[in-house]
C-alpha cells in the first residue's frame, strides 16, 4: 500500500507558498508577549518531512496535556531545532515587539541546521540572514510553524514553573504571568517582583502610582 503523503503546509495554498521544493524551511514563533511578568520565548522548526508528527497545531488549540506530548515528539524528529528568549529586563529596555523579534532571531540563530527560508507566525518578520516570510495565523497553516509554537509555549510554562518556586506567592504555576484575576490580586497585596514587567501599565501603576491616579 502506497504511503499517504502528508500536507505539511495544510493552510497554505501551493500557489501561496514563497518557497521552493529546493529550500530548507523553518517555522517560528514565540510564546509570552502579553504576561506582565517572565521572558518571551520563540522557537525554530525545522520539520523532516520523511518523519511527519501527528496531531501538530497551534498551541493555543491544544491542552497542556497535549503540549507536553507533542514537545518531546517534536525535538526527536525534527532536523533541528533551537529555543531561545528575551529576558524581562530586556523587554522593558526595547519593549515587547522588538524583544519578541530577537527572540525569534536568536532562535533561527541557533539552529543547528542553517535554513534557507523562515516562516515566521504573524503580521511581522525579525530581521535575519536570511529570507523571512510573515503568515497571519501561521501557526495552523504551517506544521513548522506549530511546531514551533508548541516548543516556545512548553519552554516557557516551565520557565514560569520554576519561578513560581522562587515567587511562591505570585501564583506564577497557575497562570504563567497573564494577567488574570488571581495574578492581579497578588501583584496588588505584594507589590511587584524582580521578573515583573515594569513597562507593562499594571506593573507600572504599582510602582508610579501618581501617574495612574486611584486604582
Amino acid at each position: 500500500m502506497r504511503k499517504k503523503k502528508i500536507d505539511f503546509y495544510p493552510g497554505l495554498p501551493p500557489k501561496d507558498r514563497p518557497f521552493t521544493l529546493e529550500d530548507i524551511v523553518c517555522g517560528v514563533d514565540e510564546a509570552g508577549r502579553g504576561p506582565l511578568a517572565g521572558p518571551v520565548y520563540a522557537a525554530a522548526v525545522i520539520l523532516d518531512p520523511a518523519r511527519p508528527i501527528e496531531g501538530l497545531r497551534d498551541s493555543k488549540k491544544l491542552s497542556a496535556e497535549q503540549r507536553d506530548e507533542l514537545a518531546p515528539q517534536i525535538k526527536e524528529s525534527a532536523l533541528a531545532w533551537a529555543v531561545a528568549e528575551c529576558s524581562h529586563q530586556e523587554i522593558d529596555a526595547i519593549n515587547i515587539l522588538q524583544a519578541t523579534m530577537l527572540a525569534m532571531r536568536r532562535a533561527v540563530e541557533a539552529l543547528a541546521m542553517a535554513p534557507t527560508i523562515a516562516l515566521i507566525d504573524g503580521n511581522r518578520c525579525p530581521q535575519l540572514a536570511i529570507r523571512a516570510h510573515a503568515i497571519v495565523e501561521g501557526d495552523d497553516k504551517v506544521f513548522a510553524i506549530s511546531a514551533a509554537s508548541i516548543l516556545a509555549k512548553t519552554a516557557r510554562d516551565a520557565a514560569l514553573v520554576a519561578l513560581h518556586e522562587q515567587y511562591p506567592q505570585y501564583g506564577f504555576d497557575q497562570h504563567k504571568g497573564y494577567s488574570t484575576p488571581l495574578h492581579l490580586e497578588r501583584l496588588r497585596l505584594h507589590g511587584p517582583c524582580p521578573i515583573h514587567r515594569r513597562s507593562f501599565a499594571p506593573v507600572r501603576a504599582m510602582l508610579e502610582p501618581d501617574l495612574f491616579g486611584p486604582p
